[in-house]
């Protein structure tokens, strides 16, 4: 049987899963914010903790892998 991948082997992964834990209050409110947007939880979920992280690293508080090389 052959098998067909959907990327090459020579690409690399741009997208990686997390599994994250909420406390029902914060699990609720962001599954109530999402579905006022009209998008999936796990698609809001995704953007602030972009967002987090960007503000994070425009505000100094941590360094990249990249800089501390």
């Amino acid at each position: 049987m052959r098998t067909i991948e959907a990327y090459p082997m020579s690409q690399k992964t741009v997208s990686k899963r997390v599994l994250v834990t909420l406390p029902d209050t914060v699990a609720a409110d962001l599954e109530a914010w999402a579905e006022y947007q009209g998008r999936p939880t796990a698609n809001l979920a995704s953007f602030l903790i972009e967002l987090g992280l960007r503000q994070a690293k425009s505000n100094g508080e941590f360094k990249t892998l990249e800089e501390t090389k």
